[in-house]
Order: C-alpha cells, then sequence, then structure tokens
C-alpha cells in the first residue's frame, strides 16, 4: 500500500499471501532428513538408528547417555 489508501498488491501483507511460505521450514527441522545412526556425544559410540524412534530417546549402552543423530 504506497499510497496508504488501501489500494496496494493482493497478497501482500502480514496475512498469509505471499508466495514461497508453504511448508519450507518443516524440511529443515530434522525430521524430513533420514538418520541412519545415533552417536554418543560422550564417547563417540554408534548406534543403527531404528525408524519411527528418536535418537535421543535411546541411550548409549557405555556411557547411558541420550543420543544424538549423526549429521
Amino acid at each position: 500500500m504506497p499510497r496508504g489508501d488501501g489500494t496496494g498488491p493482493a497478497g501482500g501483507g502480514d496475512r498469509g499471501g505471499g508466495k514461497g511460505k508453504g511448508n519450507a521450514g518443516k524440511a529443515q527441522g530434522g525430521r524430513a532428513q533420514t538418520v541412519k545412526s545415533c552417536v554418543c556425544p560422550n564417547c563417540g559410540k554408534k548406534v543403527a538408528h531404528q525408524p519411527g524412534q528418536p535418537c535421543n530417546q535411546i541411550q548409549c549402552p557405555d556411557c547411558k547417555v541420550a543420543l544424538a543423530p549423526e549429521r
């Protein structure tokens, strides 16, 4: 709205009509990426990732610390 009279371009503004929003943020959140193994941040031991179970819910067999996804 360059003149402030409400005749600006359609789809602009804060109401979400702009291009390029969609699901772009979801792919970068980690869920869409495939994790092959989980790694212990303490000792570095790798454990095969089980689909459907987040790495941070698995404990290292040696350290008993929550694992992290290998990136």
